[in-house]
């Protein structure tokens, strides 16, 4: 299968897509399924090829602007789970997920389904107490981070193969808005800002059928994508830092049962610094 330019790795079912969401034109307008994502948190971690370090304002346009791109992607019945934080502190107290969700529902013309509460249990993380037992002004930091559901038009899916491929017990369970599960290590991914191959995994079967594509603009570390080829889902990944994609098929390879099978034909081949692809 012949890659084009800004195709990382390409096969019948997989697509990693190295450019920058904003200027890609390689995913179709209402093509996708389901999105599944974790866009970057804006508390100054050090990306690659990132800039994580915006005004709050900035990065409300900058999250407005990916949203609007996933939304002209979605099909009809297309579904976005969003994995952002509850707030932040960093830099001034901002309630990321309200704003989040408002500007995709007011703005964006996304609807609204619900929202997961992921209990992640880090309260080791927390750094910041303000004013440390004392009343003046202290700091309430909550271990959780958010998975807002939203949808395009139509929340009951009606089309593809109609396969689901989730257990009684895990429907039950997931469907239960506070999931409880670890996070990933950064030092055993590779990458500074991983999630764990549960959230996605869950999000997929829970919110997809088995055939169904499922995309993530900000690739990263490649949980998505693992999960999706996983659970027999096609992907695509979208990952502006090549480093991050070599670390996401690593993984699809290892995790998600690709394995070395014609890895060769399909992924990009190796490059010296400085030349043309």
């Amino acid at each position: 299968m012949k890659l084009r330019k800004g195709d990382f790795f390409k096969n019948d079912r997989l697509l990693i897509i190295n450019e920058d969401v904003f200027k890609t034109k390689k995913v179709e307008k209402e093509s996708v399924d389901l999105v599944v994502t974790s866009p970057p948190y804006n508390v100054d971690i050090k990306y690659n090829s990132h800039k994580d370090t915006l005004t709050y304002d900035q990065y409300l346009q900058f999250s407005k602007d990916w949203m609007t791109r996933c939304f002209e992607w979605l099909k009809p019945e297309g579904r976005l789970c969003l994995n952002i934080p509850l707030d932040k502190n960093k830099g001034g107290q901002q309630s990321v997920g309200s704003d989040l969700t408002h500007i995709a529902k007011s703005e964006i013309g996304y609807k609204y389904h619900s929202t997961i509460i992921w209990n992640e249990g880090n309260i080791s993380r927390r750094t910041a107490w303000g004013s440390f037992k004392s009343a003046s002004a202290p700091y309430v930091i909550a271990p959780v981070e958010l998975i807002v559901i939203l949808y395009k038009d139509s929340w009951k899916k009606t089309g593809l193969s109609r396969v689901n491929d989730i257990s009684k017990e895990d429907f039950m369970a997931w469907t239960n808005g506070l999931w409880t599960f670890n996070g990933e290590s950064a030092k055993r991914i590779g990458h500074p800002a991983p999630y764990p191959l549960e959230l996605p995994r869950r999000c997929i079967q829970l919110f997809s059928f088995v055939d169904d594509v499922v995309l993530d603009p900000f690739l990263g570390s490649g949980s998505t994508l693992v999960a999706a080829h996983f659970y027999k889902r096609k992907g695509i990944g979208i990952e502006i830092d090549e480093g991050y994609c070599k670390i996401a098929l690593k993984r699809i390879q290892m995790e998600g049962g690709l394995g070395q099978t014609n890895l060769n034909e399909y992924a990009r081949p190796k490059t010296k610094p400085g030349s043309a692809i």
